[in-house]
């Protein structure tokens, strides 16, 4: 059975950081493409950052936000910085076995961890 589990979210003031993790389990990690999306309320899911043997940003996240995995540990990362209160969402990793930008690409998801950032 496969398993993404969020981790890392909180509350955090514009301008400041925070690091997402995502651990999965059931899957071959490596072989797997990892995604991080979010959901604003009233707003449709989007494309943050992607990975596999290389990373995507969506253009406002670029040179803030950077996608990460350690294949020891299963685990992929998003460091978040200099937040803004526009970054507050759910956000959710997701696994495919090829990377894409489409949410509906994925296979796989976790349950979502939340990130307020206050103004």
């Amino acid at each position: 059975q496969v398993q993404l589990v969020e981790s890392g979210g909180g509350l955090v003031q514009t301008g400041g950081s925070l690091r997402l993790s995502c651990a999965a389990s059931g899957l071959a990690f490596r072989s797997y493409a990892e995604g991080w999306f979010r959901q604003a309320p009233g707003k449709e899911r989007e494309f943050v950052a992607g990975i596999k043997w290389s990373t995507y940003y969506a253009d406002d996240v670029k040179g803030r936000f950077t996608i990460s995995r350690d294949g020891a540990k299963n685990t992929v990362y998003l460091q978040m910085n200099s937040l803004k209160p526009e970054d507050t969402a759910v956000y959710y990793c997701a696994a495919s076995p090829h990377y894409s930008s489409n949410s509906e690409d994925y296979e796989y998801w976790g349950q979502g961890t939340q990130v307020t950032v206050s103004s």
